[in-house]
């Protein structure tokens, strides 16, 4: 039942509410046109002159000036750069402190973070779920084409932040930066792996492909006026698709039994060639000193048998007589021998078993040449030859 002043309602006959006493006067909403006659009455006890004084409007609108001026004083914290603009067109920067600028409408003031390291990711997407962190495969960012027309799994993260020389780069000219630096960044690495074969992006190649795609982004920034530092690329993981990473595998146990094996050969090569080397130079030098020795046996030979032509023209008979004398003894002289007189011992003497009379005796050679008997062998001399 709808609540009735002229009834009292349904808590009485009186018109009371539920709390108490019932709205005074009758229930007459207040008199809106009042309140505003006293509001007005109440402002020109304020102004001087009255209401239509005109040193009280001045007043009021340089109040209000003043008020809207103030409203341009603004702070830059360290680790931002204060944009100014001007019916937003930008007139400069500013550091940090206390600042100012038109305030709004006429001037606003924009103040991007410029020591903020800010991370992307391709190729996978790492997120905190249940108080554990998750992450998410992207292939269609991470599967790439080498240079030798396989597929690798690339997942890498780009670390980057707003430059402090040109923030007015970044705020005016990206629309939307993550989305334009991963782009970037996607295409300078797979830029950069189809430059390599797979066999280097897996193994020995990381560094130098973090390297060159950092230095690629940062050209490509430049030239688009991002006003972004690229500060590191860093490489995730590098893998073959998961379809044939066993097959891979056995390739690359293959390839480091190869690297063993030829590391071994290597290893006796090294060994054994040295030795051949030294053999061989030895060799070579006693062939060199058996020629000298020969030529100079003959040589010396040659010049005996000259000195010995010389004499013999000198004086024949001589000549002869010394070298019938020498011929015996080198003959002679390495034998046993008993040497009889010819005229003694006709009969008996050569029944006696003389060779077994002396041993035989050692022969030494001479200054020429030819041996001699070792002192004590007996030689009986006859009395004539």
């Amino acid at each position: 039942m709808p609540w009735s002043n002229q009834s009292g309602g349904p808590w009485g006959q009186k018109p009371q509410g539920p709390w108490g006493n019932g709205p005074q006067g009758g229930g007459q909403p207040p008199d809106l046109e009042d309140i505003l006659r006293r509001g007005q009455d109440k402002l020109k006890g304020f102004i001087p002159g009255g209401s239509g004084g005109a040193r009280g409007i001045a007043a009021i609108a340089l109040g209000a000036v003043l008020l809207w001026l103030a409203t341009g004083f603004y702070t830059v914290r360290p680790d931002e750069v204060g944009l100014n603009l001007i019916f937003g067109k930008y007139v400069g920067k500013t550091g940090e402190g206390l600042r100012y600028n038109f305030p709004y409408p006429v001037g606003s003031v924009i103040k991007p973070r410029v020591t903020t390291v800010n991370t992307i990711e391709v190729g996978q997407r790492t997120g905190d779920t249940t108080q554990r962190i998750s992450q998410r495969e992207v292939p269609e960012e991470s599967l790439m084409l080498t240079g030798d027309e396989n597929i690798v799994d690339i997942n890498f993260t780009v670390q980057w932040q707003v430059s402090p020389t040109n923030p007015e780069h970044y705020v005016f000219n990206l629309k939307n930066p993550d989305a334009s630096i991963k782009a970037v960044a996607e295409s300078a690495m797979r830029e950069e792996v189809g430059r390599r074969n797979i066999q280097a992006v897996l193994t020995t190649d990381r560094g130098p492909i973090e390297a060159e795609v950092r230095r690629l982004m940062q050209v490509q920034l430049d030239e688009y006026g991002a006003g972004v530092e690229i500060r590191q690329v860093q490489l995730q993981k590098v893998d073959p698709p998961q379809q044939v990473i066993d097959a891979f595998r056995d390739v690359q146990a293959a390839r480091q039994d190869q690297d063993r094996v030829r590391n071994e050969a290597e290893t006796y090569a090294s060994r054994v060639v040295p030795e051949a080397r030294g053999e061989a130079a030895r060799i070579v030098q006693a062939a060199e000193g058996y020629r000298e020795g020969v030529v100079a046996d003959a040589r010396g030979a040659a010049a005996r048998f000259t000195q010995v032509y010389e004499t013999y023209k000198t004086a024949p008979a001589v000549t002869r007589e010394r070298m019938f004398i020498e011929t015996i003894e080198k003959v002679l002289g390495a034998s046993d021998k008993v040497i009889l007189d010819h005229g003694v011992g006709q009969g008996a003497l050569p029944l006696l078993p003389l060779g077994s009379l002396q041993a035989p005796a050692p022969l030494q050679p001479q200054a020429g040449g030819a041996p001699r008997n070792q002192p004590g062998t007996s030689i009986q001399q006859g009395a004539g030859r």
